[in-house]
């Protein structure tokens, strides 16, 4: 069953996660685990950002988090964010391409 991540922040250093982001792919970070990844902002809360990240599965979602990169990433995200992260974790019920 695959597996969402929304990881919701506010920051007003986007450019600094983004740089943050390529260095985590540069290092395997967006290794075959993730089949999918979108930033969002929100237009209604300026410096509000949602991520969007699609795993084959929560397995290989926790493999993923596992990993020493992506935990370094997620402390240095913490770090570049005005308030705390927040974390929601979805199993996919049901899916259709329109």
């Amino acid at each position: 069953m695959k597996f969402i991540q929304l990881i919701e922040y506010e920051t007003h250093k986007i450019e600094e996660i983004n740089r943050l982001l390529e260095q985590w792919r540069e290092e395997g970070g967006g290794e075959p685990t993730v089949l999918r990844a979108v930033q969002a902002a929100d237009r209604d809360r300026p410096n509000h950002y949602v991520d969007i990240v699609e795993f084959p599965s929560y397995e290989e979602a926790m493999r993923n988090s596992a990993r020493p990169e992506t935990d370094r990433f997620a402390k240095e995200l913490a770090a570049l964010c005005d308030g705390p992260v927040r974390f929601r974790n979805l199993d996919v019920n049901r899916e259709e391409m329109i």
